[in-house]
């Protein structure tokens, strides 16, 4: 990046490239615009842009209202798109309740449980069910870590769907797997 020479400049950018990847937290927009994250977070402040998480909470109630499978609550990470039928993307931060204490290592569950819920939440049905998978984990996860998933509904034949997930870390691929996940119509309650 060029140097940027006054406040001025540097805001607006900043407040350009906010609007293009709003989920940026503060350390790495410091790093981008090689500035201190003190700057960065007194720059937010003059412009009136949220922290990261407030950010992404505004961003999550428009994303959910759509859902058919899944409740807020049973997703495993934070929606931040979704097209039913096709595609979605979720965030999951590690923190210390996901980790192996001595290596603060993720644990797999939480990894896998992220792509099962995001393929589940995809389809447009009221009743979802998994009822294959087929994972590769590609590397260790750690504390602190900022997990993205991208699903992809591949293939579709009458109430069973291929969802392909797809999961980095800085643009590492630290998660892949394959979801066979049944559209079911929900029983009658007698």
């Amino acid at each position: 990046m060029r140097l940027i020479r006054s406040k001025e400049e540097r805001q607006s950018l900043l407040a350009e490239y906010i609007n293009t990847m709003p989920f940026a937290t503060d350390e790495e927009l410091a790093e981008k615009f090689q500035v201190s994250i003190q700057t960065i977070r007194l720059d937010r402040l003059a412009l009136g842009i949220p922290q990261v998480r407030e950010r992404m909470k505004s961003v999550a109630k428009e994303v959910y209202q759509p859902l058919r499978s899944l409740q807020k609550g049973e997703l495993v990470g934070d929606l931040i798109e979704v097209r039913l039928g096709d595609s979605g993307i979720s965030i999951l931060d590690v923190n210390e309740a996901m980790v192996l204490e001595k290596t603060k290592i993720a644990r797999g569950h939480y990894l896998f449980a992220q792509a099962n819920t995001l393929a589940i939440a995809i389809i447009d049905a009221p009743v979802v069910l998994t009822g294959s998978a087929r994972v590769r984990f590609k590397r260790p996860v750690f504390l602190g870590e900022r997990i993205i998933a991208k699903a992809k509904v591949k293939v579709q034949r009458s109430t069973k769907l291929l969802v392909e997930i797809q999961s980095t870390v800085d643009k590492e691929v630290v998660f892949k797997g394959q979801f066979i996940v049944s559209a079911l119509k929900p029983k009658r309650e007698e």
